[in-house]
């Protein structure tokens, strides 16, 4: 006679409970901060043609000074050209003059798209003397084509950007800067997260050698820690006093 044997409900819910982790739960658990990823989101320009423009016009301009970053730095002004931005035109003039400097800002990008560009190419065959990183703020957002992302987690993706710059650029100073703060009042909600990045941030980068932390939430907000519209109209992106405001901090840390 055979031998029959029954599971008990306890037993084989633990059986149940030690199931191997499906794909996908293991993809969302992962840090998609450092994950390198192509255009994720729609904007008012083509990821694509942007990146073609970069790798078009970066050897020729010879670049003293390349900026790394998302909307914030790629409506500033440089080469290549925004013909939707240029919105503090003369702070880039006043700042680098006869100096060339690469925009590779990218509006919407996140950590993950920045390392996607340098896999691509866009810092290779350069010898800038300084280079300026300003990243983060679009992983707060939690879209369908990108999960949002912890402040550690984003921190991290920084972190490993600051990594694959000095490989390509052992000699060049890094220049970090702190997310901009974001929302009109202190109290706004992704403002709090910003300033939890930021936290985490600076001690990373202050254990990093050959890197300069530069923080400008201060001068881009007033005392109660509101911010005016002449200086970001949107709370978010900087006017043409903003964009004076961030040159005028950066021009005593980068080298001449």
């Amino acid at each position: 006679m055979r031998a029959l044997f029954f599971l008990t409900l306890p037993f084989y819910a633990v059986l149940l409970s030690t199931s191997p982790v499906r794909a996908d739960e293991k993809a969302q658990s992962a840090n998609t901060a450092i994950v390198p990823a192509g255009k994720l989101e729609k904007d008012f320009y083509e990821w694509e043609e942007r990146h073609a423009a970069a790798m078009a016009v970066k050897d020729q301009l010879k670049p003293e000074v390349v900026l790394i970053g998302d909307s914030i730095t790629h409506l500033w002004g440089g080469q290549p050209n925004e013909p939707k931005g240029n919105r503090g035109a003369e702070a880039w003039k006043a700042l680098f003059g006869e100096h060339p400097a690469l925009n590779l800002g990218f509006g919407w990008d996140r950590t993950q798209n920045v390392l996607k560009r340098i896999e691509l190419g866009e810092l290779d065959g350069l010898s800038p003397k300084a280079v300026v990183i300003h990243i983060g703020t679009n992983n707060l957002a939690g879209t369908k084509n990108a999960r949002e992302n912890t402040p550690d987690e984003i921190v991290e993706g920084i972190a490993l950007i600051v990594q694959r710059v000095q490989e390509k650029f052992p000699t060049a100073k890094v220049i970090v800067m702190a997310v901009f703060p974001r929302g009109e009042k202190p109290d706004n909600s992704r403002r709090v997260q910003v300033n939890a990045i930021n936290e985490r941030l600076v001690k990373k980068m202050e254990a990093t050698k050959g890197v300069t932390y530069l923080d400008v939430t201060a001068k881009l907000t007033n005392a109660d820690g509101t911010i005016s519209k002449d200086v970001m109209p949107d709370f978010l992106h900087p006017g043409a006093k903003g964009y004076a405001i961030w040159a005028e901090a950066l021009k005593p840390v980068l080298p001449r």
